[in-house]
């Protein structure tokens, strides 16, 4: 199968209550493949990953939130996979938003995102959860971005290949 290479900006919007917001997304051509993951998309020709970050998280919760919300990028990955039957090789990187329980309870997931359902998990929820959630080791990692632990660069999660390593 032939990957499409892409770059995404993906943003963990965070509650007041420390809760991550995750979309479910699922493929229609593998019965009861499911998965969690965090707001954000694809980086369009020529747009910058900051502003693909704020025209996602409007597109996707209704939230217009200004460029100084959102925080450098903490998380970076490479990840390989199959949809609908199309291979993706697509690097991603994470930022960081904290909402208020103002924000929290305007948000309005859109119709395609809504689809499979979203959810405010808790990290507890995510340490516990038999779903599949991306990126791995989520329960693991939040921490510290919860508590502001900075880094001089983001942290790279590594390369994974999504429809074989485990869980």
């Amino acid at each position: 199968m032939t990957l499409e290479q892409r770059r995404t900006s993906r943003v963990l919007l965070v509650d007041d209550r420390d809760r991550l917001l995750l979309l479910c997304g699922r493929d229609p051509r593998r019965a009861g493949a499911r998965w969690w993951f965090t707001v954000g998309g694809g980086v369009e020709e020529g747009e910058h990953p900051l502003d693909a970050a704020l025209r996602e998280v409007r597109e996707e919760t209704a939230l217009s939130l200004p460029a100084e919300r959102l925080g450098p990028v903490v998380w970076t990955r490479q990840a390989v996979f199959s949809v609908d039957g199309r291979g993706f090789d697509q690097f991603e990187e994470y930022r960081f938003a904290r909402l208020s329980a103002g924000e929290a309870s305007r948000v309005r997931v859109g119709t395609e995102e809504a689809r499979y359902g979203y959810h405010w998990w808790s990290v507890e929820e995510l340490a516990t959860t038999t779903e599949a959630v991306r990126p791995k080791r989520m329960a693991r990692l939040l921490p510290d971005v919860l508590r502001g632990v900075t880094r001089r660069a983001p942290l790279d999660l590594g390369r994974f290949d999504e429809d074989s390593d485990p869980e």
